[in-house]
């Protein structure tokens, strides 16, 4: 089995050549202080029309959270983001095919800052939104329906985006604006944003709620498919070999492996969760198959598990007569970039996190989203994280009002310091 053909995204992560990239990123960084964008009209302006549009970005997230959007069928929801983009004056606006939706407010360097939201919906949202059919509504401080959790950071960003055009905040910097698709199916929007603006971008902020908690790493996630395939029959014509028995061996011996054991600094952890084979009493199945969670902080970890299930599955093919592979189901790529706690990106949210309130915040080096991507292939990046509401994926879904506004907040004075990069 060739594992570099298997591995489906960017290379491993080199410290040297990161190092690099850190110190590149942090000299495209150097920006206004927050002190210094506080002091500015605009900025304090583009603050209180956050406040001022309450009621319109919360309807927004009605109308946005309202539209049925599963991940890999977001293109009705991208198109209505797009033209939200149009009528506030984004340049440059466009779906794409994933679909992302896409907007900017134009700088002058070069470079960009790369706003990152989700289009896409969990299945059981969807089917929630089929059952309810009705729109989501307004109740207090809080968005009813399902559809709006995820959508909540959505609005945000694009109630942020309002706020620095109508207030005339000029970037140094490209600010993007994108609504990225298929996040649940395998980061593929958030892949083809990072493949268009990497060359240039000072950073990716993945905006997944209003910062209280911050995350500057990135866990490496790997799920597989090992199948078991062999001779079938009826129960008559049974006993052995039997894909039952190698699953059976397999699941045991790997989940037995001492490696994670061995690493639990770096997060490293083997997981099965699920088996399926067969479909009545009396019959041996030809085929069967099981999950493989392996993730840890650590690529290299991950790569050093993986050769270790590849040498059990073998060595129980062998002994069983049966054939086992495994088939790549989602990779998700990650890592650590060294110095990213103590770069501009990683100390300006957390020090607006604190500004908008939050004594504590919570800043990580592991997190798991859009944000994987970008750190995976090596250019600085954030989750902007905290909670938006409770019961997702259940039928009384709901979003925070006061958490979207603070979200946008964030959204905008990030804008307002790393924008302003010279």
């Amino acid at each position: 089995m060739s594992w570099n053909t298997l591995r489906q995204y960017p290379g491993k992560l080199i410290p040297i050549m990161l190092s690099l990239v850190v110190i590149q990123a942090s000299s495209a960084m150097a920006q206004v202080s927050l002190e210094q964008a506080l002091r500015q009209d605009s900025v304090l302006k583009g603050l209180q029309h956050i406040d001022t549009r309450r009621a319109a970005i919360a309807q927004s997230l009605v109308e946005i959270g309202g539209i049925i959007s599963p991940s890999g069928q977001e293109h009705r929801r991208a198109q209505a983001v797009a033209e939200r983009m149009r009528a506030m004056g984004l340049a440059q606006v466009r779906v794409d095919e994933t679909p992302n939706a896409i907007g900017i407010i134009p700088g002058r360097s070069g470079k960009a800052v790369i706003f990152i939201a989700t289009l896409d919906d969990l299945a059981t949202v969807a089917a929630h939104q089929k059952e309810a059919g009705t729109m989501p509504r307004i109740d207090g401080d809080r968005v009813v329906g399902p559809g709006t959790n995820t959508s909540l950071v959505t609005a945000a960003m694009l109630a942020a985006a309002e706020a620095l055009k109508q207030n005339d905040i000029m970037p140094e910097h490209d600010l993007v604006f994108a609504a990225v698709a298929q996040e649940e199916t395998g980061l593929v929007g958030m892949k083809m944003v990072y493949e268009e603006y990497k060359d240039r971008a000072v950073g990716f902020v993945d905006i997944l709620g209003d910062g209280r908690s911050i995350s500057y790493g990135a866990i490496v996630i790997h799920w597989w498919k090992v199948i078991a395939s062999g001779p079938g029959g009826h129960s008559l014509r049974g006993g052995l070999p039997n894909v039952n028995q190698a699953i059976g061996r397999s699941v045991d011996q790997i989940l037995q492996l001492p490696h994670p054991k061995e690493h639990a600094d770096e997060r490293a952890v083997i997981n099965i969760s699920m088996l399926n084979s067969g479909a009545v009493y009396n019959h041996k199945p030809e085929t069967g198959w099981f999950s493989l969670d392996i993730r840890s902080m650590d690529a290299a970890i991950v790569e050093d598990i993986e050769q270790n299930v590849a040498e059990i599955l073998k060595q129980v093919a062998s002994d069983t007569q049966i054939e086992l592979k495994m088939e790549p189901f989602q990779l998700t790529p990650g890592g650590q970039i060294p110095g990213a706690r103590e770069s501009v990106l990683v100390t300006t949210a957390e020090a607006i996190s604190k500004h908008l309130g939050f004594e504590k915040v919570r800043v990580s080096n592991m997190g798991s989203s859009n944000m994987n991507v970008a750190i995976g292939g090596g250019t600085p990046a954030i989750g902007l994280g905290g909670g938006r509401g409770g019961r997702r994926g259940y039928p009384d879904e709901w979003a925070d009002i006061p958490v979207m506004l603070r979200t946008a907040k964030h959204v905008l004075l990030l804008a307002a310091t790393l924008g302003e990069g010279k």
